[in-house]
């Protein structure tokens, strides 16, 4: 391998990796298969593609082209050098739009094109649901299909020229009338030419073999149609000409609901005489909550066009009266078609979890049979899953008769992989008994290619075999797909994983407690490899930045992936590898949230660094900012505020803070507050109320940083009626809260004092043992308040989603913990639960900023939209991370990474505010990186209402942060 790498190295101007992490980001696409390449090259053009073929054909090394990973049936792993061309060779290169073409490189993401093309009211026709990361090179060796193939047809049908590099070196251009052909490829077909006419069944969504039916006379033998689909194994793809089609002006989409997803299948073929755009279904195990679809147990989403709102919703509206519904809608907006389109383009992540939690995976996820059969071979495959105990909820492109599924195989053990293998031969036959497609969209691979013969006939599959050694006769392109395939229950990447649970930290509920089945959840649909943030989506800030693979929640997920395996990455929890893909992972929490199989490597990092670390020195960061609660309280016991704002700040004395404490020299240190919210709040005394009792939840930052917010959220609760206290700062035996009878000598003698804290500084930075102990305190101290009625309103978004999240995961032993977090709301949840009566007071006036990425991702911002509305604060916050993300970007050699993810959405959007908007930003990171990038101060809600409030009582602005403010009405008090 080392003389293998050095070679490349020489032949090549692109990028060569051999290493560890390079090999162990392409062990996996989003299929059920592993393989361990030698290498990597990511090649800068056509030179370095023939340079790569002719190294390794000397050496007989394989050659896999890979484009974004996505391929489902296996087709992008491999065992010898992995082309990638999203790296360099992703350029589009010219768009014709007189002529309607346009000239791409294969590692261009389908977007892009999208977005070069519709200026001119273009685009590419095919679409599938990973639009944001598949290449079209990718899409040119699976002829992928996607939503709107009922109108645009396949990427077959839109490609007009391919440059390809053969493996012994030739430069094609394939083209029709023959052009481009290898040697010995129009002979071969001329002898056959009775099979090809006869061999191939007719329907809309036939992927699976070799398109050789295209190089018939008749069909104008296509060289560069027959081209696609061959999954890398005839040619590389170096560079294509491809057809555009004009776009609707407008579109409508009808939603039809059925009773089931039989009946909707029987519908779709009906509904193709309207000219839809789309005719895709799916069925309700699918959808997460089935708000704002119309009723029913199942839905097609027809999509419809015209050169104006109104012909396309006349159009839809036709295809509402001409279908026998149970409910339906037509919604022209665009933001509502999106939401709708997002439900469907995540089933292929949603699929991968069954109703019950339990696992899902591909292998036979889109079979195709003719529209009209789609029906009765779904009731015939439902009695098959039946048959072998399994289960699987089927969706996909019913108006081709194309469905994908996700099966709950066990793929774990042998006596589930035989099943696997038995229900794949039985369904194999089942397609073709119906005149179906093994393969509707994603391509034969390893899934599949098997079993072709029950689909073709061994003297056709052996043709293919025949057509494979005419253009790749030393068999290195991409062997084991397709002809000659590896058997389709071998490899299995889950084989390598350990059969026992790993001992964890973190409790894993929804994995059964096992992190291998955590790390399972990552499929490979690759949604966090998108380069731009689309509305209030955050993943994956890094990789947006970077738009490196290992800064990908995928590409950590497949390094943990190989941890866990230990036959790549062998040091396991030590591993560097693994410990410099998490470093630029911001732990926004986005892919919580945003990945369709929810995976949460905010809590695979801290889980990773906890092992990493232990017994051993950690990082500078992880004593100053991962206990920063420690520092903070010590500041203010000791009184020495006052100099740490005079010194810290600037000079000598910040350049030494920041050099120990491993703290980016970019960055400014934040000032301490003078008065801590505690502070003030014990120096406003009792106060009186009659409404509900609501526990404020003195977070570390609103503490010692911003106290200004907890005053704030102080006056505008108690504006609202309710009745604020603190939680409880001794620890003692007494139940009631705040009943004035635990003030006895003895009792305070006995009793211990302390804060309560979320953790989040120690979750974040891997010191979970600290942050158990510190959960446990908390726990103690927060009894009384458990045994009452009261909501706990956190303030700071990141610690309302640790006490909500982290808290019962890190013990889940603990009833209380359950407890607590279920008493969790945020300050718009308060309002709205607890005093609904209240009237909130107007500042009509815009509103910018950023919704913070936990809030967005485990506590949900909907609150808080009402609450805005109600305030008559205008406007859409921006989506993104701003980048600062808590310690992330403090730590030193992140502030690069922090301010690009802030230039992003964040800055921009305050930039292009109009003067009077309120600027918003309910995190204390998200409002110092605003101050310290920007120079601009954000707010909290909480802060914008109290000015309202003070606005409306004629008592002037109140105080900023950093002053003692006005004690205001008195309040109650809770702490002993």
């Amino acid at each position: 391998m080392s003389d293998l790498e050095d070679e490349l190295r020489k032949a090549v101007r692109g990028d060569v990796g051999f290493d560890v992490a390079s090999r162990a980001l392409v062990t996996m696409d989003a299929s059920n298969y592993r393989r361990v390449p030698f290498g990597v090259v990511a090649p800068r053009d056509a030179e370095d593609v023939a340079a790569v073929l002719e190294v390794c054909r000397e050496r007989g090394v394989p050659v896999v082209p890979r484009g974004g990973g996505t391929s489902i049936a296996g087709q992008a792993t491999g065992v010898g050098v992995v082309l990638d061309f999203t790296r360099h060779m992703n350029r589009l290169i010219s768009l014709d739009p007189g002529a309607r073409t346009a000239v791409v490189q294969p590692g261009l993401v389908l977007d892009r094109l999208q977005e070069a093309a519709a200026p001119h009211g273009l685009r590419f026709g095919p679409d599938p649901s990973t639009h944001s990361r598949c290449t079209l090179g990718g899409m040119i060796g699976n002829n992928s299909c996607g939503s709107h193939s009922v109108a645009w047809g396949t990427t077959a049908d839109s490609v007009r020229e391919l440059d390809v590099v053969t493996a012994r070196g030739g430069r094609l251009r394939l083209g029709r009338g023959w052009s481009g052909a290898p040697d010995g490829l129009r002979e071969l077909v001329d002898g056959e030419l009775a099979r090809l006419r006869t061999g191939f069944p007719e329907l809309p969504r036939r992927i699976s073999g070799y398109a050789l039916d295209a190089l018939l006379p008749e069909n104008g033998a296509d060289v560069a149609r027959s081209f696609c689909g061959s999954e890398g194994t005839l040619g590389v793809l170096t560079e294509a000409v491809v057809r555009l089609v004009e776009a609707p002006r407008a579109r409508a989409l009808a939603v039809l609901g059925y009773a089931d997803e039989t009946a909707a299948a029987e519908a779709a073929a009906g509904l193709l005489r309207y000219g839809p755009l789309t005719v895709e279904g799916m069925a309700a195990d699918l959808v997460p909550s089935p708000a704002g679809l119309p009723r029913g147990g199942a839905w097609l989403f027809v999509e419809t066009g015209g050169d104006s709102t109104g012909e396309a919703r006349a159009r839809a509206e036709a295809v509402v009266r001409g279908a026998d519904v149970v409910d339906a809608m037509v919604v022209t907006d665009e933001a509502g078609q999106r939401a709708l389109w997002r439900v469907r383009e995540d089933a292929s992540g949603t699929a991968t979890r069954m109703p019950d939690g339990s696992e899902a995976w591909p292998g036979w996820e889109d079979c195709a049979v003719p529209p009209a059969r789609l029906g009765a071979y779904l009731r015939d495959f439902r009695a098959l899953l039946a048959a072998h105990g399994l289960r699987g909820t089927p969706y996909g492109h019913f108006g081709d008769g194309c469905i994908h599924v996700r099966i709950d195989f066990d793929l774990l053990g042998a006596a589930g992989v035989a099943r696997f293998r038995r229900f794949s031969e039985e369904l194999a036959e089942l397609v073709t008994a119906h005149g179906g497609s093994l393969s509707g969209e994603h391509g034969d691979g390893q899934a599949r290619a098997e079993l072709l013969p029950a689909m073709y006939g061994t003297d056709m599959v052996a043709l293919f075999e025949r057509t494979k050694g005419v253009w790749d006769p030393d068999d290195l392109l991409n062997p084991g797909m397709l002809v000659r395939p590896a058997p389709l229950d071998s490899g299995l990447r889950f084989s390598v994983l350990p059969r026992e649970p790993v001992d964890v930290a973190f409790g894993y509920p929804g994995d059964g407690g096992d992190f291998s089945a955590a790390v399972r959840r990552c499929v490979g649909v690759a949604k966090c490899r998108t380069t731009t943030a689309s509305g209030p989506a955050v993943m994956c800030p890094s990789f947006r930045v970077t738009g490196e693979e290992q800064h990908s929640t995928r590409g950590r997920a497949r390094l943990l992936h190989e941890m866990l395996a230990g036959e790549l990455v062998t040091d396991g929890w030590r591993s560097e590898e693994v410990r410099e893909a998490l470093d630029l992972c911001l732990s926004c929490k986005g892919c919580r949230s945003d990945c369709p199989v929810g995976v949460d490597m905010a809590t695979y990092k801290a889980e990773f660094l906890h092992h990493h670390y232990a017994g051993r020195r950690r990082p500078a960061a992880h004593y100053s900012m991962g206990r920063l609660p420690v520092w903070l309280r010590w500041a203010s016991r000791t009184r020495a505020v006052a100099l740490f704002n005079a010194l810290a700040p600037t000079g000598p004395v910040a350049w030494a803070v920041k050099r120990a404490g491993g703290i980016a020299p970019e960055r400014t240190i934040p000032r301490l507050a003078r008065e801590t919210f505690s502070r003030w709040w014990r120096r406003r005394g009792p106060a009186d109320g009659t409404g509900d009792l609501v526990v404020l939840w003195p977070d570390t930052f609103t503490e010692h940083l911003s106290p200004s917010v907890g005053r704030a959220a102080v006056r505008v609760l108690e504006a609202a009626g309710l009745r604020v206290a603190l939680p409880p700062t001794l620890r003692m035996r007494g139940r009631p809260v705040g009943d004035a009878r635990s003030r006895s000598a003895l009792r305070l003698l006995t009793a211990r004092r302390g804060r309560v804290c979320c953790g989040l500084t120690y979750v974040s930075t891997g010191q979970l043992d600290h942050a158990r102990v510190v959960l446990r305190r908390t726990l103690d101290l927060m009894e009384p308040v458990l045994e009452t009625a009261a909501p706990v309103v956190v303030l700071e978004p990141s610690c309302a989603a640790a006490l909500r999240t982290d808290l019962p995961d890190l013990l889940p032993d603990d009833p209380r913990a359950a407890r607590l977090a279920a008493r969790v709301l945020t300050f718009a949840e308060t309002l709205e639960r607890h005093a609904p009566d209240w009237t909130v007071p107007r500042l009509d006036r815009p509103v910018v900023g950023q919704t913070h990425c936990h809030q967005h991702a485990v506590l949900g911002d909907a609150a808080d939209r009402r609450l805005r509305a109600a305030a008559g604060l205008t406007g859409e916050l921006a989506g993104g991370c701003c980048g600062l993300a808590g310690d992330f970007g403090f730590e030193k050699g992140h502030f690069e990474v922090s301010e690009r993810c802030a230039q992003e959405q964040l800055l921009p959007a305050v930039r292009e505010a109009p003067p009077e908007a309120a600027v918003l930003a309910d995190g204390y990171s998200c409002r110092t990186q605003l101050e310290q990038l920007a120079g601009v101060r954000g707010r909290h809600l909480a802060e914008v209402l109290a000015e309202a409030l003070e606005r409306a009582s004629g008592e002037g602005t109140p105080p900023g942060p950093g002053h003692p403010g006005d004690p205001g009405r008195p309040g109650s008090e809770m702490t002993e």
